[in-house]
């Protein structure tokens, strides 16, 4: 029997303690604007290219959050990613590893990637 479900991810939930605060990190991090609509109280929607991301503080709890890197942010320029992160304050875990990433964390400390 054929699968049903597609090898497609459509969005990935990244749970964080306060909306409005995170929507303004990503946004700030991804040069976003922050002008989205939290919905329902508890969810926001980051304008993404591919996959989507969404932010909820709904599933938030210092227990649930990400401790490897479940979200891959893209890069051309490794460098100038790593350069930019640092400038905005973001914590940086690891430098620039084998020449093609790093992790990072939100400030709910969901660990995240940037790869070129």
């Amino acid at each position: 029997m054929k699968s049903p479900i597609q090898n497609k991810i459509l969005t990935v939930f990244i749970p964080v303690s306060d909306i409005e605060q995170a929507a303004s990190w990503y946004c700030k991090i991804l040069g976003l604007p922050a002008d989205g609509e939290v919905l329902f109280g508890h969810l926001y929607i980051l304008p993404m290219q591919g996959a989507g991301i969404v932010l909820d503080s709904k599933i938030y709890s210092p227990e649930v959050v990400f401790k490897a890197p479940v979200v891959q942010f893209a890069t051309d320029d490794i460098e100038q990613s790593y350069a930019y992160m640092k400038s905005l304050g973001v914590r940086l875990v690891t430098g620039i590893e084998n020449g093609h990433w790093f992790n990072f964390t939100d400030p709910d400390g969901n660990l995240l990637m940037v790869c070129k």
